[in-house]
C-alpha cells in the first residue's frame, strides 16, 4: 500500500477546534499556504469572524458549526466540505477542552463531556474522515498531547482523554494498514501551548489555571500538522523539553509520582482571579490564538528535525558516541594502563 499525499496548495482541509488556539493558527496557515480549507467547531461567531479574515487575505475557507462530540454534526460538517469543494483530502482532529482539578474533586458531568470532546470528538471525526478518504486516500491526523503519555496532576482527566486518543489513533493506523487503505494516521503530541485553553477549562483551583511550562508557540503545532498532512508520519512531539518530560516519565515514573508536590504548585497562579467561565459545554468565550499570559517559544530544534529523520539519526549517533567517548575517557583516567598497547 502506497500512501500518496498531495501538496497544501493542492488540499482541501477539514480543521475542527478552528475557533480559537491551534485550530485557529493552523486555519490560517493552511489558507495562507494556498489550501482550502473547512474551520469547524461550535462558537458561529468566531468561526465567521476566522472565514472573513482568511477571505479578506485573499484565502479560500468556509465554516461548519458542530460539536465534534456529536457524531452527525460532524458527518455533516464533512458533507459541507464535500458539498462546498467536492472532496476533503486532510481530516485535523483538534477539537479540545481542559479541566483544572484533582480527580476526587472533578464533577463527574464535566468528566464525561471532557471525554466526548476530546476523545469521542477525535473518534467521531477519524471515522468520518475514513469513509471520505478510504478510496482516494489523504491524512488524518489528530492533536493529542504530550499528556498522551504523560500523567498529569491537576490536569488528570485531561491527560486520560489524551491516553484514550493516542490508543485510539494507534489502533486504527494498524486496523487501516491490515487493510491496505491508503490513509496517512498521524498523532501530534505538543507540549505546553500558549492558547487560551487555561481560560476556557473548568477550574476547580485556586487562582487561574496555567498551562504547565515550558510553553511553545501554537506556531510550531501548526507547522507540524501541516508537514503530517503532506508528508507520512506516523506521530510528531512538538517541543524537545516535552519529549524530556515523556522519557522521564516512561523510564523513572516513580521519580514522576514524587515530582508531583513540585508540579501542582506551577499549574495555576494564585495571584490572578479564579476562572470562572468555561467553554467545556458551551462556547461562551470569543475565540482567540493565544492565551495573553504565558508566551510562548518560537523555536524547537528537536521539532524541525524530526522533520528530517535522516538529522535525527545523526543526532542520535552524535550522542551515542559522545557518551561512549566519555565514558572511555573516565576509564582511561581510572586504569592509565589501558592506554597502553
Amino acid at each position: 500500500m502506497k500512501i500518496t499525499l498531495k501538496p497544501l496548495a493542492e488540499q482541501v482541509i477539514v480543521i475542527t477546534g478552528a475557533s480559537s488556539g491551534i485550530g485557529l493558527v493552523t486555519a490560517k496557515r493552511a489558507a495562507a499556504e494556498g489550501a482550502k480549507v473547512v474551520l469547524v467547531a461550535r462558537n458561529e461567531a468566531s468561526l465567521r469572524e476566522a472565514v472573513e479574515a482568511i477571505t479578506a487575505a485573499g484565502g479560500d475557507a468556509i465554516f461548519a458549526v458542530a460539536d465534534v462530540g456529536d457524531i452527525k454534526a460532524v458527518r455533516a460538517a464533512a458533507a459541507a466540505a464535500r458539498t462546498r469543494y467536492g472532496r476533503i483530502d486532510t481530516w485535523v482532529n483538534n477539537a479540545g477542552t481542559a479541566i483544572y482539578g484533582k480527580l476526587i474533586d472533578t464533577p463527574l458531568d464535566e468528566h464525561e463531556q471532557l471525554f466526548r470532546t476530546n476523545y469521542f470528538g477525535a473518534v467521531h471525526g477519524a471515522l468520518t474522515a475514513v469513509e471520505h478518504l478510504r478510496e482516494k486516500g489523504g491524512a488524518i491526523i489528530t492533536v493529542g498531547s504530550i499528556a498522551s503519555e504523560l500523567p498529569s496532576p491537576i490536569l488528570s482527566a485531561y491527560s486520560a482523554s489524551k491516553h484514550a486518543a493516542k490508543g485510539f489513533v494507534d489502533a486504527l493506523r494498524m486496523e487501516l494498514t491490515a487493510d491496505a487503505l491508503p490513509i496517512a494516521i498521524t498523532l501530534i503530541k505538543p507540549s505546553g501551548i500558549d492558547t487560551p485553553i487555561a481560560q476556557h477549562a473548568a477550574n476547580h483551583v485556586d487562582g487561574e489555571g496555567l498551562i504547565p511550562p515550558p510553553v511553545y508557540d501554537p506556531e510550531l503545532v501548526a507547522t507540524a500538522i501541516l508537514d503530517a498532512a503532506q508528508n507520512v508520519r506516523r506521530e510528531i512531539t512538538v517541543g524537545g523539553a516535552g519529549r524530556l518530560q515523556v522519557l522521564l516519565g516512561t523510564h523513572f515514573p516513580a521519580l514522576l509520582d514524587r515530582m508531583a508536590g513540585l508540579m501542582i504548585p506551577v499549574m495555576s497562579d494564585k495571584t490572578r482571579p479564579k476562572t470562572q467561565s468555561t467553554t467545556i459545554f458551551a462556547p461562551t468565550q470569543r475565540g482567540q490564538e493565544r492565551s495573553g499570559v504565558q508566551p510562548g517559544r518560537k523555536t524547537s530544534i528537536y521539532t524541525a528535525a524530526q522533520r528530517h529523520p535522516r538529522a535525527i539519526q545523526a543526532i542520535t549517533l552524535a550522542g551515542i558516541g559522545g557518551v561512549a567517548a566519555v565514558l572511555l575517557a573516565r576509564r582511561r583516567a581510572a586504569d592509565p594502563a589501558s592506554t597502553k598497547d
